[in-house]
């Protein structure tokens, strides 16, 4: 009977290298699997469509209007002067990369949305804009102008587009952009990517809209954030990305070990003090 038992515990030994070299490969599967976005399958019905919000004119915008009509001495008296400036920038975390070409660009001041929601519009004067959308402002401007103005239009477009990325990424902080549509995955490549303690599962989004602050939180491990009214990214929003338990856990471990090596050194003099008093 005894001799009997030696093949059996052979053979569980021979398993039990077998059983440790599976349950590395399902952690590693596990652990692999959590840092993957948009995991599933796609609902490309309900997905294809791109529908990115219009931008809301809010107080501290600041804009850059031109006026075009059939005769363009006519219009410069609704024109601001042209000047040159550094072209904008994209990056988080002093990156300092290039947002376009290469070199300076002509354009203007801006009209900046002061705290009563107007701008002091070029040969107009004032103009109360906050609330209104791009195509709405045009419209405004239209009516305005088109008695003194022939085939007139304009165009629009926000100089200060910003939003705010912390949290477990490669390189926080005010990101600003000349795309006026960013969404949620391009913000946070701009950031450098989330660390591999980011939570991806559980990313949040502060959002000002009028008096009021609200909140999203979006699982970039689902296709399903596409159509989330919070995957686009609108003015001064601000992201963060939570730490995951593992960060926690390093954290707890880095201060435990700190304190160890700490009540070592203080064990070590103590002994030393007493050695040497003698």
């Amino acid at each position: 009977m005894t001799l009997n038992m030696f093949p059996a515990r052979k053979a569980s030994f021979l398993f039990l290298p077998a059983f440790v070299l599976l349950a590395i490969l399902f952690s590693s599967c596990g652990n692999t699997r959590q840092l993957v976005y948009m995991q599933g399958k796609f609902d490309t019905a309900a997905l294809s469509k791109i529908n990115p919000p219009d931008k809301v004119i809010q107080k501290g915008d600041n804009m850059n209007i031109i006026v075009y009509s059939d005769n363009p001495e006519a219009t410069k008296i609704y024109n601001q002067p042209l000047i040159v400036s550094a072209s904008p920038s994209i990056g988080g975390g002093g990156s300092g990369a290039s947002g376009g070409p290469s070199g300076n660009a002509p354009t203007s001041a801006g009209y900046l949305v002061d705290e009563n929601g107007n701008i002091e519009f070029q040969g107009l004067g004032l103009l109360h804009v906050e609330g209104l959308t791009k195509p709405q402002l045009k419209d405004t401007l239209y009516n305005r102008l088109k008695d003194v103005l022939t085939n007139v239009y304009c165009t629009i477009r926000f100089l200060n587009h910003k939003f705010t990325v912390l949290g477990e990424v490669l390189r926080p902080g005010i990101i600003s952009i000349p795309d006026e549509n960013i969404n949620l995955l391009e913000a946070i490549s701009l950031s450098g990517d989330l660390t591999f303690y980011g939570r991806r599962d559980n990313v949040l989004i502060i959002r000002e809209e009028g008096d009021k602050r609200i909140f999203g939180r979006l699982d970039l491990t689902k296709p399903e954030i596409m159509a989330s009214p919070y995957f686009y990214l609108k003015q001064n929003d601000i992201v963060i990305v939570e730490p995951t338990r593992k960060k926690i856990a390093a954290n707890d471990q880095i201060t435990g070990r700190n304190i160890s090596i700490a009540a070592t050194v203080v064990s070590t003099l103590a002994l030393l003090y007493s050695i040497f008093r003698k």
